[in-house]
């Protein structure tokens, strides 16, 4: 039943997710909100939907260690796996206008979660810092011009198709989210496997299908740009909206065990914004390093309990 329950959660969160990004960003443009936004906000948040209900689902089911692994687990699955595997198909150049000011906020995002990881918990303080940190930044997005509209391939359909795309999704990645966490939590308990370990591996790629089936179309059409600002937004949006609105919810206590990698997800952001400046590209050779890293890493886990 539990593996029902999280194939059912799965494909649910896959579907709800596409529906949902479609229709929020044909909602969007009806109202007349510019390309630029949407491809900040839209495409690369809104692929991040299903972390954000999985992680809050958790943290009322009092399963935090998946909320919080779920966060975690998705950077690292978003950098080593999902780039590496776009890098493979097509080498993904770092042409970003304003790829300082991204790669800046995503390397603080992810040193504000090791700090608040370091202290012990999540507050409902610091998760309305984060939220507050994530305002900021959408400010900014909005008076920045850092992707050019002819670089996002959008397709807007009528409005009244979009509201009902926006809510169908939207219910698809609620239910799914249930479903996955319900059918996670069940195998957790009934094979011992840790909470933290199942939010790091089978919720956290579970809920990245989504920035993979995005930024994989992205690299197939040679779109370098959406496909690595969804990478790069969506690894925002977990940290400053996903965890600071988990927080205001429910406090987070963080489970030590989860330090090595939140570790692991700093270095990968590390050796991503270095390469980025170093190399302009995440080539053929570094999509494979990374996938080979991501391998390396699911491994580690496996021998962790």
């Amino acid at each position: 039943m539990n593996l029902i329950l999280v194939a059912f959660g799965l494909v649910a969160l896959l579907a709800g997710g596409d529906l949902l990004v479609r229709g929020a960003v044909g909602v969007a443009r009806r109202f007349g909100v510019s390309p630029l936004v949407i491809g900040l906000t839209l495409v690369g948040f809104g692929t991040s939907a299903p972390e954000l209900v999985t992680s809050l689902s958790a943290a009322l089911a009092g399963a935090p260690a998946i909320a919080l692994g779920n966060v975690v687990g998705s950077n690292i699955a978003n950098i080593l796996l999902i780039l590496g595997v776009a890098a493979l198909i097509r080498p993904v150049a770092a042409q970003m206008a304003g790829l300082l000011r991204e790669a800046s906020w995503v390397g603080g995002s992810a040193l504000a979660l090791a700090a608040l990881a370091v202290s012990g918990q999540i507050s409902t303080l610091s998760g309305a810092c984060l939220i507050g940190f994530l305002g900021f930044y959408l400010w900014g997005a909005f008076r920045s011009s850092s992707v050019p509209s002819d670089d996002l391939s959008i397709l807007t359909d009528p409005l009244p198709k979009a509201a009902t795309l926006l809510v169908i999704g939207l219910a698809l990645t609620i239910g799914g989210a249930i479903a996955l966490v319900d059918g996670a939590t069940g195998i957790a308990r009934a094979y011992g496997v840790p909470e933290a370990v199942i939010g790091l591996t089978l919720v956290a790629v579970g809920t990245s299908l989504p920035e993979l089936a995005t930024t994989v179309m992205a690299a197939r059409r040679g779109q370098s740009d959406v496909a690595l600002g969804n990478i790069l937004g969506s690894g925002i949006f977990n940290i400053l909206g996903i965890l600071g609105a988990t927080a205001l919810v429910v406090p987070l206590p963080v489970d030590a065990s989860l330090l090595p990698d939140i570790g692991v997800m700093l270095a990968s952001t590390a050796l991503l914004i270095g390469l980025l400046f170093w190399k302009k590209c995440i080539g053929r050779k570094s999509g494979g390093m990374f996938l080979l890293l991501y391998a390396g890493y699911m491994a580690w886990l496996s021998q962790t309990f």
